[in-house]
């Protein structure tokens, strides 16, 4: 049943604990999420919904607050080492970021925020205090889970600590509402971390799309100082064993073995994370040992600007990884018209149309990927097909549709919370809070 009453949020509290929004993608921990926070952030403020986004601040040099577009702040919150900090070792730290969170609404009258969003499982655990601090819902995205990953490992990686699952489980216990890529993953909430049903909401991710677009191929490749007349192959993100860019090396040293006469090249960009630091040339070590070091070129994470050169300069891009919550690069790359081969592993399968915009491999065997890469590569007629289906594909996904299904999320969580608050299921204190913001929205002309 619809309920009654539901209000709109005006000022919402982001927690974004491990990485910063302001981070480039694809160095240390920077990756999806750090877009993802930042987009939605803009689409809300420029629905009249204030963001104030917290997040660990990393240098000494990091202001206190940072405007990131107009009605969106970011936070630097003071919590343990500015540098050198793992992101195993953020835990100790949640007490101390928690209590900087805290005080920046104590500086402000009661009701200053209306909703905290958490992203990530560390920022759950912050997101449940300031929530019953406040007397506010709160809204949960887990971006990645635990129990997923460790599930799909890399040869010799390193599985998700048993601190992260029970501190997920925790956090999806006590969030107002949850939200999810795909529906594969709403499942997984509610199958191996007991979440309800009713309390998932289904919020795809998306790509810039004013950014990401089709573009002249052999500009971008002269941008980039690429041959024009070589096929390319591209790997865009974090240099890690989840992210299996050796898959696509392999697969590629394979394909040019079958296709001498192919001048293909890979290229990689992005830089060494998690427990790809641990090796950080171990890439570069593979293309020597496969015989194709002068057919790999790596180029550093790359702004959206630059990035979307790449995109356009690819023939096709692949996104082999072992574990993917959803894949923005393959989406942004289609966004650009290039098609996409990607592992047939979580939201890669929402994000790629197989066999309309891309491939969809089973597993991570190499003949699988060599002949995967190399039926497109070797057909230039099913390429050009692909690629035209790619950008009306890539459409159905853009910021803008996020931020809807956000706001409806938080709609939703607001209803609730309000129907929990007449009912009693709130201490005093939590009932006092939730009966002054609802009189500051109605006097603030805000529906109720």
């Amino acid at each position: 049943m619809t309920p009654k009453h539901s209000a709109e949020p005006r000022r919402v509290a982001v927690l974004s604990v491990h990485t910063s929004p302001l981070a480039q993608p694809g160095t240390g921990d920077a990756g999806g999420m750090n877009v993802y926070v930042l987009q939605t952030a803009i689409q809300l403020a420029r629905r009249n919904v204030e963001v104030d986004i917290f997040t660990r601040a990393t240098s000494s040099d990091d202001p206190v607050v940072q405007e990131a577009a107009p009605g969106v702040r970011v936070r630097n919150v003071a919590a343990g080492p500015y540098e050198g900090l793992d992101k195993h070792a953020l835990p100790t730290q949640l007490c101390a970021f928690a209590a900087g969170v805290l005080r920046e609404e104590v500086r402000h009258e009661p009701g200053y925020y209306d909703l905290v969003h958490s992203h990530y499982w560390l920022s759950g655990q912050v997101g449940w205090l300031a929530r019953d601090r406040w007397g506010v819902p709160l809204v949960h995205t887990a971006h990645t889970l635990a129990a997923v990953k460790n599930a799909s490992l890399a040869d010799g990686d390193t599985p998700e600590p048993a601190a992260r699952r029970i501190g997920e489980q925790q956090v999806v216990a006590e969030a107002d509402r949850l939200t999810a890529n795909t529906a594969e993953e709403a499942a997984q909430l509610t199958s191996i971390y007991g979440a309800c049903a009713d309390n998932v909401d289904v919020v795809a991710p998306g790509a810039d799309l004013e950014c990401y677009r089709p573009g002249d191929r052999c500009a971008a490749r002269v941008a980039l100082g690429l041959d024009p007349s070589e096929t390319i192959v591209t790997f865009v993100g974090r240099i890690q064993p989840l992210k299996a860019p050796d898959v696509l090396l392999r697969a590629a040293a394979e394909v040019m073995a079958r296709e001498a006469d192919l001048p293909l090249r890979v290229l990689v960009v992005g830089g060494p994370s998690g427990t790809g630091l641990e090796r950080p040339d171990s890439l570069i070590e593979l293309a020597a040992a496969l015989g194709i070091t002068a057919r790999v070129t790596f180029l550093p994470p790359q702004p959206p600007e630059k990035l979307a050169t790449v995109y356009c300069a690819s023939d096709l891009v692949a996104v082999p990884s072992y574990s993917e919550s959803f894949g923005l690069v393959a989406i942004e790359a289609q966004a650009c018209g290039t098609p996409v081969v990607a592992a047939d592993v979580g939201g890669l399968g929402t994000a790629v149309q197989d066999g309309r915009t891309g491939l969809l491999v089973q597993g991570h065997r190499i003949d699988d990927w060599a002949s995967a890469l190399q039926s497109l590569l070797t057909t230039p007629d099913r390429l050009d097909e692909l690629s035209a289906r790619a950008p009306r594909h890539a459409e159905n996904f853009s910021w803008q549709h996020t931020a809807d299904g956000l706001l409806d999320s938080y709609r939703a969580a607001s209803a609730k919370y309000l129907r929990m608050s007449e009912a009693g299921e709130f201490s005093p204190r939590s009932r006092g809070l939730w009966r002054l913001r609802r009189k500051n929205i109605q006097q603030g002309g805000v529906r109720v």
